[in-house]
């Protein structure tokens, strides 16, 4: 090849590579902007949170001077309640996962014909409206003695999240070999003892993705806590943010100090568990 052909072939190397960058940067910026604006109702939230006079419409870009007198306004009247939410979102998932993890084990591994009609009743399952379920469960809880209960918040909010904590965990446990699972029986144990000392661990980022999404699902659940409690006894923090708006309306850094208390657990719990919600939820997409 000629020295022509080569300063040819390296100048339309450089003008493709420049074209690839001016696209990349391009597509940073963009990017960046898009970003920029789903996160502003988040800063504007923190931002108005800090405001010494709870004046939202006066607020500053920048809380030049600000105040925690929300967030002591916030943990005074709302900490009971973020205790409450803690508990019931920790409970659900305890259930849910008690429950999904031995009924996706089930559907991957055992081969009946109902498990078609199983998997689609629990697609059923997830498209009835949450406001049918809370009327049914206000019935039920009524003749029970459920209302007003922990107990009961951590029923409600655990129904809501079994449907899709078991389609998490059968597309991973479908993963799970046979060949193992079947060595294991050989050694003398049984289904239980496989499910518990095999696929269990085998299906640790299932789990963990499962579980966050339990425990999300009942933080911020609002309609179970509305329709299930009808005193001050039993009330979750979206309950008592949705309450606090009536008397706290001139004073909105209480308010936003909540909302920000409220969402930290939830942003702290996905930022721990980035890694393995990732694998989680890609375990079951490739085999």
């Amino acid at each position: 090849m000629t020295t022509t052909a080569l300063i040819t072939v390296d100048a339309r190397a450089a003008r493709r590579a420049n074209r690839l960058g001016g696209r990349q940067a391009v597509h940073t910026a963009l990017g960046l902007v898009f970003l920029a604006l789903m996160l502003f109702p988040v800063y504007w939230m923190v931002n108005a949170s800090l405001q010494p006079s709870g004046n939202t419409l006066s607020a500053a870009l920048i809380p030049l001077e600000p105040s925690f007198a929300g967030y002591e306004r916030a943990i005074a009247d709302q900490g009971a309640n973020l205790v409450t939410s803690m508990i019931v979102s920790l409970g659900a998932v305890v259930v849910s996962l008690a429950i999904s993890a031995p009924a996706a084990y089930a559907l991957a591994q055992f081969r009946y014909r109902w498990i078609s009609i199983a998997l689609l009743v629990i697609l059923i399952a997830q498209m009835i409206p949450g406001i049918v379920i809370a009327n049914a469960l206000y019935a039920a809880y009524n003749d029970i003695g459920l209302l007003n209960t922990l107990g009961g918040l951590i029923l409600a909010d655990a129904s809501h999240s079994i449907p899709f904590a078991i389609l998490v965990l059968r597309a991973f446990m479908m993963n799970v070999h046979p060949s193992i699972l079947e060595a294991a029986r050989v050694d003398g144990a049984g289904q239980i003892r496989a499910f518990w000392s095999i696929a269990l661990p085998v299906s640790k980022n299932a789990l963990i993705t499962a579980g966050l999404f339990a425990f999300l699902f009942a933080w911020s659940d609002f309609l179970f806590a509305l329709t299930l409690t009808t005193t001050p006894d039993i009330r979750p923090v979206t309950l008592g943010i949705y309450q606090y708006l009536g008397t706290q309306v001139s004073n909105w850094s209480a308010v936003m100090a909540t909302a920000v208390l409220s969402s930290l657990p939830a942003i702290l719990l996905l930022l721990l568990a980035q890694k393995y919600i990732s694998a989680g939820a890609m375990g079951g997409a490739v085999k």
